[in-house]
């Protein structure tokens, strides 16, 4: 069995900056794309960066390029999620997904990945 277990969330102020971390336990796996998504009460689960360990390339969502970066360390199927000039539309449970199949075009997409970690809350005060 694959857990992710994510760290680092909290409470901040506007303009302030959180690293979260993801870690995985059990098994042993490769992961080929690993990235993070997020869900605010009342809404759906929603993409915000992914990072694919065989071309080296990241992605990210509009409303968080520029403010959020991705990094990892694929021999140790870790994440990280540094965002800066958080705004209170940050505000959400942030959660960490592993997908060990082969590269999908569909990184953006919650259901192309295998393993998901429960959850760390990050709440933006204005």
């Amino acid at each position: 069995q694959v857990q992710l277990v994510e760290s680092g969330g909290g409470l901040v102020q506007a303009g302030g900056s959180l690293r979260l971390s993801c870690a995985a336990s059990g098994r042993t796996f490769s992961s080929n794309t690993m990235g993070w998504f997020r869900q605010a009460p009342g809404k759906e689960r929603e993409f915000v960066a992914a990072i694919s360990w065989s071309s080296s390339n990241t992605y990210y969502a509009d409303s968080v390029k520029g403010r959020f970066t991705i990094s990892g360390d694929n021999a140790k199927n870790t994440v990280f999620l540094h965002m800066n000039s958080l705004k209170p539309e940050d505000t959400a449970d942030y959660y960490c997904a592993a997908r060990e199949a082969l590269w999908s075009s569909r990184y953006d997409w919650y259901g192309e990945y295998e393993y998901w970690g429960q959850g760390t809350q990050v709440t933006v005060s204005s």
